[in-house]
């Protein structure tokens, strides 16, 4: 394909030489003076009896161009012996032209090739530029961090950076994972111990698990002006159905809450998730919410309520006998102010657990528990 491209190049660039010499010169000869000269003696003739010039002006014009003609005549009789010789110089010389450029023109480009070229560089087939391209890609990217830390486990920075890179793909026990890692090699902070918490968060569904808010607690304690743990614990006591507690925590954090902080509406939003019980029930995120986590960090944005519900239902559509499962999405719709979603729920999880009666029970018990009718 290379060696076919050069050579319709090479093809093109005689062409380009080649067609100029090809052309016929449009010179104007002594012949062709004297058919114009013929032609304006006709017109003045013409004109004279149309009575659009005069007699004695179409006759001084007459004589002018007669003078033109003769004189046209003569330099033709003078040129006719050279024209045959001069037609055969002008093909001789365009017939070199055409055999140099023809000669020249391919061997120039070959040999500039040969030395700014590359003709001995081996192909590149399919496979190879795929892997290539693959390996300057996000995932190719995450297989090489892994594979450092691989070799180097103890890299605490090398784990710090990859765990929000898991979350955002929602790899959440890998991401729980790295952060345990870095929190172990690098040391206890509040940001460290409220990631892990989120971390764990998401591994669960969206539902903060016994071990994601002692996280959070651990968080408060280091920092107690964490937001991240400060908004989850809020979230804690609200799935907890303590929604005074979690009201009392988001208003305080909204007290303290900067000028312009990107987190303020998803607060407030929540807060009216969990206001008086004149206030209409909450059905999840709204626009404002979406747009408030629009604002926050990559990782966070995943834990949008909705978001979360909506992947443990569809967990539970593939694989049914998960208990825990079950009651995490009732006391999710509850959360959400859906009672029907949460009857409907509960209903679903009867029919996967019909066959397994201790789990049934199980599962019934913990209905009853969270307070849920019918």
């Amino acid at each position: 394909m290379l060696w076919l491209l050069l050579a319709l190049m090479t093809g093109a660039a005689i062409f380009a030489v080649l067609w100029p010499l090809g052309r016929e010169r449009a010179e104007r000869s002594a012949a062709a003076d004297v058919a114009i000269y013929r032609d304006q003696l006709e017109e003045i003739e013409r004109d004279r009896l149309a009575h659009a010039i005069g007699a004695v002006e179409a006759e001084a014009a007459r004589v002018e161009v007669s003078r033109r003609l003769i004189a046209a005549v003569d330099a033709r009789k003078a040129e006719t012996p050279s024209i045959a010789e001069d037609e055969a110089a002008r093909l001789a010389r365009r017939r070199m032209t055409a055999i140099a450029a023809l000669v020249l023109l391919p061997l120039i480009s070959a040999s500039l090739y040969f030395v700014v070229g590359s003709p001995n560089l081996p192909g590149q087939p399919l496979a190879g530029r795929i892997a290539a391209a693959h390996s300057n890609s996000i995932a190719g990217l995450i297989a090489r961090v892994e594979a450092h830390l691989a070799q180097n486990p103890d890299d605490g920075r090398g784990w710090e950076v990859i765990a929000p890179v898991y979350a955002r793909m929602q790899r959440f026990d890998e991401a729980v994972q790295a952060r345990r890692n870095a929190l172990r090699l690098l040391g206890e902070t509040a940001e460290r111990q409220s990631s892990l918490g989120e971390a764990l968060v998401g591994a669960a569904d969206g539902v903060v698990t016994a071990d994601a808010k002692a996280a959070f607690q651990r968080a408060a304690a280091l920092d107690a002006g964490d937001v991240k743990a400060q908004f989850f614990l809020g979230l804690a006591a609200e799935q907890d159905g303590k929604r005074a507690d979690a009201a009392r925590i988001w208003r305080e954090l909204l007290a303290r809450a900067p000028a312009g902080a990107p987190w303020v509406e998803l607060v407030r939003s929540s807060l009216a998730r969990v206001g008086e019980p004149s206030s209409a029930p909450a059905s999840g995120p709204s626009a404002d919410d979406m747009a408030a986590a629009a604002r926050l960090a990559p990782e966070q944005r995943d834990q949008m309520v909705r978001a979360m519900v909506e992947r443990l239902a569809t967990r539970l559509k593939q694989d049914g006998s998960d208990v825990d499962g079950w009651l995490r999405l009732v006391r999710a719709y509850m959360v959400l102010g859906e009672q029907e979603q949460a009857r409907a729920a509960a209903s679903d999880a009867r029919r996967a657990l019909a066959k397994e009666p201790d789990k049934l029970h199980r599962l019934d018990d913990g209905v009853k528990g969270l307070g849920l009718e019918g």
